[in-house]
């Protein structure tokens, strides 16, 4: 082990999410993970304060920013990473399987741009790969459950877990969007849970359980094995999987799922823009009742 890194989280309360500047104290290389671009829902409009913010603090650190990594195309946000890659030159990593991904949504979205081999993303890890951000090594971790293609990235004591858990007191990832699979989720938590007690583990969204004042993303393994509500020791993959189906019913949707994954799967870039140069986000229409008479 080459020596702990250097971790600043930057957390995003409009969507709930963390992403976090990760730096090798030796030689000051830098990775970016999740990032979040600004999209305004109700206007259409995007804005890049969050990443800018990030940045700003890698410049004021002397910090050379090599990597913008995702651990899945997230569903309640945009990711801020073609931007990241626009400015510093950084290479843009996710999981091998966000061709899966591509490939269950392509038809949704009519993504008639998208080939659903992962080009648009600059590398696509493999479980058990291995890289480096400057001395620190980084080990790929294939966590799928939450969406097939997640990652956890392990950087020495490190572990950034994306959507496969939360804070012990909130619990786990849904595991209901098209892909999921419940028992893979379980089977995902169980590999993490199988490091060392002291690994600390960086949550990347949360939501304030009940009684808690403030949001809160690192924890470690030995306390999501004691107190994790959903996943603690004792409970089986059965009784997961009936628990984590049971609470998916009862979820809505999350606000910005429709536009986040059509730009998501394209590593963070928008769809093509039309013969009026603008571009265009899909809203794909299901037709309940008798909707089907007003076309």
């Amino acid at each position: 082990m080459s020596g702990k890194p250097i971790i600043r989280a930057f957390f995003d309360e409009p969507t709930n999410t963390v992403s976090y500047l990760v730096a090798d104290p030796a030689t000051r290389k830098a990775a970016i993970i999740d990032p979040v671009f600004d999209y305004d829902y109700a206007s259409g409009t995007v804005d890049t304060r969050s990443v800018e913010a990030i940045l700003a603090a890698a410049g004021e650190a002397g910090y050379v920013v090599e990597w913008a990594l995702e651990t899945h195309a997230h569903a309640d946000h945009l990711s801020g990473a073609p931007y990241i890659k626009a400015k510093t030159g950084a290479r843009i990593g996710i999981g091998e399987h966000i061709k899966d991904v591509q490939r269950i949504f392509r038809p949704i979205f009519n993504a008639s741009d998208l080939d659903a081999s992962g080009r648009d993303f600059d590398h696509l890890f493999r479980d058990e790969e291995h890289f480096r951000i400057g001395d620190l090594d980084v080990e790929v971790m294939h966590t799928p459950g939450h969406t097939p293609a997640d990652v956890s990235y392990k950087i020495e004591d490190a572990v950034f877990v994306g959507d496969t858990m939360f804070m012990p007191d909130y619990g786990t990832a849904r595991a209901d969007f098209p892909g999921g699979d419940a028992h893979q989720l379980y089977r995902s938590i169980k590999r993490l849970l199988a490091l060392p007690p002291a690994t600390r583990l960086f949550m990347c969204h949360d939501y304030k359980a009940p009684g808690r004042d403030s949001y809160a993303w690192e924890t470690t393994v030995g306390e999501q094995r004691g107190q994790n509500v959903h996943v603690k020791e004792g409970v089986t993959e059965d009784e997961f999987v009936a628990m984590r189906t049971a609470r998916d019913a009862k979820l809505a949707a999350p606000r910005l799922l429709l536009p986040s994954i059509q730009v998501n799967i394209r590593a963070g870039k928008f769809p093509p823009a039309e013969a009026n140069g603008v571009r265009y986000l899909m809203i794909p229409v299901t037709m309940k009742g008798g909707a089907e008479a007003v076309v």
